[in-house]
Order: structure tokens, then C-alpha cells, then sequence
């Protein structure tokens, strides 16, 4: 097999890193040499976050370039864009259809770009939705970043328990609702 490569792109505080380490954490689980690597930027401050996953039989490096990612999974429609051009020609985007203001926006200096989605669908394979309502319909805004992990797991379709992975990565009394948003994110992939 060859390496594949998964970007994680939103904003501090959206829960990205979480969701690498349960995905680095079936991979390991599935028999794959993962790496991953972690940008954090202005996270404290909502800034940008980026985690990137790599894996395969052997994976020499943890940095995906320009070009290179076969998944981009963003927590944030406007990072989404910014992420784009590290997508490989028929790589696949996973999209939580979220606006987060950045300070330009929020001061009044530029409004938030529209047109996102079209964009995202005019130019890659682009599955778009609202995770922050399934989060809500499962009991926990919170969870929107487990919901995509499994629309992510979907399109990956690696046999592995992903259930015990996220028991091995979330707080215990957080588990069965991160298991419910999981589910819940897998059927709509």
C-alpha cells in the first residue's frame, strides 16, 4: 500500500488534534506505520490549526505537501479554502459547514467570504454538512469533531474497532456520546 495522506485543518479549540489521535490510533490498531504531525499557529487565540496523518507500510515523513493529501477534513468552511491546494487530484474533502469570524472579520475590516461551498464542489470531491446540528441532535456541540472522524472513517473503510479507539482517546464519561456522534457521521458519509 501506498502512503496516504490526511489533513486536518480548523480553528484552536475545535477539537482537531482529538480527532488525529483517534485516527492515528485505529491505524496503529490496523497494522499501518503511522506519523503525524501537529501546527497549532494562533490556536489559544482561534487561529488556524492544522494536523497532518500520514500512513502506509512505511512512512518516512510526516509533512503532507502542496498537492498531496488524498483527505482534507476541515472543522471550518473558510480553513477548508485555505487547505485546498494540498488536495491531490481526486483526493476528497470532508466539510463541517461552520463559520468561525476570524479578527479581520469580527473588527468590521473584511466579511466573510460566500460562495464557500460552491467553491469547495467546483473543485474537489467535496462532502459538505452541518455538523454542528447532528452535534446538538446527539446531546453535545462538542462532539462535531468526532462526527466528522466518522465521515472520515467512511471514506477510509479500514476495518478496525473505532469504538475502542475512541474509548482509548476520550474522557470515560464522554465516551458514549462520542460513540453515538461517531455513528452518526459515518451514516452520513
Amino acid at each position: 500500500m501506498n502512503t496516504r495522506s490526511i489533513l486536518f485543518t480548523g480553528v484552536g479549540g475545535q477539537g482537531i488534534i482529538l480527532a488525529s489521535k483517534i485516527l492515528a490510533s485505529a491505524l496503529i490498531r490496523a497494522g499501518f506505520d503511522v506519523k503525524m504531525s501537529e501546527v497549532h499557529g494562533m490556536a489559544q487565540r482561534g487561529g488556524s490549526v492544522t494536523t497532518q496523518v500520514r500512513f502506509g507500510e512505511t512512512v518516512d515523513s510526516p509533512i503532507i505537501g502542496k498537492g498531496q493529501a488524498d483527505v482534507i477534513v476541515s472543522f471550518e468552511k473558510m480553513e477548508a479554502i485555505r487547505a485546498i491546494d494540498h488536495l491531490k487530484a481526486g483526493g476528497k474533502m470532508i466539510v463541517n459547514d461552520y463559520e468561525i469570524a476570524s479578527a479581520p472579520i469580527l473588527n468590521g475590516t473584511f466579511d466573510y467570504p460566500q460562495g464557500i461551498d460552491q467553491y469547495l464542489k467546483d473543485h474537489a470531491d467535496a462532502l459538505i454538512f452541518d455538523a454542528e446540528k447532528y452535534a446538538l441532535e446527539v446531546g453535545n456541540i462538542r462532539t462535531m469533531n468526532v462526527i466528522l472522524v466518522g465521515a472520515l472513517a467512511k471514506a477510509l473503510d479500514i476495518d478496525v474497532d473505532w469504538g475502542k479507539c475512541i474509548e482509548d482517546n476520550v474522557k470515560t464519561q464522554f465516551v458514549e456520546i462520542n460513540k453515538k456522534a461517531f455513528d452518526v457521521g459515518y451514516n452520513l458519509a
